[in-house]
Formats: C-alpha cells, structure tokens, sequence
C-alpha cells in the first residue's frame, strides 16, 4: 500500500536517490565497525568437507570462476577501505585481514537488501516488487562471491599457518 502518491518522474528520481542512499549508508555502516566483529573462532583451521563441497557447488553449477571478477569491488570506496580484486601479498596478517573484509563485504550486501520493502511506500505495487528483485540481483552475486573467497582464502591460511609451524 501506497503511502505517498508522486508523478512517475518523481518516482523515479526517489527510487534511484532511495538505493543510493541505501548503499552507500549501509557500506558506510559496515566500514565503521570494528574488525573485531567479523573475527570468527574458526578462521585458519581447516575448512571442513561442507566447504570443499560449498566450493564445488559455486565452481560446478553457479560457474563463479567465470564471473565472480567482473562485478566492481567497492572495498576501496571510502578511505582506508580493503580493496578486495587483487590478492596482494602471501602473508598470514593480510589472509586473515582478507577473511575478516569478505564477511564484512557479505554482511553490507545482507544490509543492503533489508530496506527493500520501504519502497512500497511510494511505488505501485507491480515497481515495489521490482525494488525487491533490485536488491536481490544487485546483492547476492556479491554475497556468493564473498563465500566462495573466504572458503579459498581458510585454505591458504591453513596452510600458511601450518608452514610456519613447521618452520
């Protein structure tokens, strides 16, 4: 139900204005918290066969490695942000950082979609529910594109960390 009526320009203009707010105030959001929110106990112990299987899932059938690099990365929108489209160097501070920014990166995209009923307030119904499919197709390619790094990326510090027990 409609609570505000505006010309179809206006509504426009208020839906393209609402979604970038929305994004730009939910990744602002997220870059403000601490890391220590997106620091999990498992992080470097070995991804468990439900991962492996996870992997294979986003590789077989949703065919992530065929697109998971052409979407934009906005890790670096703000200053001091973890820009996350190049894996810089091979190091355990910089896997773990990594690990921490693709939750981060996942959560702001959950975030992101939250609002999305709000835009039934001033659109007809039939362009709310294309406001809900928006946030869905602009969302969850970069919410699988998180997982499936962050499964990649447990591996590599394993190992990482395993190589230097060894040392």
């Amino acid at each position: 139900m409609r609570i505000v009526e505006m010309w179809p320009m206006w509504t426009l203009l208020a839906d393209i204005t609402g979604w970038f707010l929305v994004h730009m105030g939910v990744s602002y959001l997220f870059f403000i918290m601490p890391d220590r929110w997106f620091i999990r106990l498992t992080d470097g112990k070995l991804p468990n066969s439900h991962g492996l299987r996870e992997e294979i899932i986003y590789e077989r059938y949703l065919l992530i490695r065929t697109w998971k690099d052409k979407p934009p990365d906005g890790g670096g929108l703000f200053p001091g942000g973890f820009a996350k489209k190049k894996f810089a160097i091979l190091d355990k501070a910089y896997v773990s950082k990594f690990i921490r920014e693709t939750r981060r990166g996942e959560w702001t995209h959950f975030g992101s979609m939250l609002p999305a009923p709000l835009f039934f307030m001033w659109n007809e119904p039939l362009y709310g529910w294309m406001m809900m499919i928006y946030a869905i197709i602009a969302n969850v390619p970069f919410i699988l594109i998180q997982r499936y790094n962050r499964i990649r990326l447990q591996r590599i510090l394993r190992k990482l960390t395993e190589k230097s027990g060894n040392e």
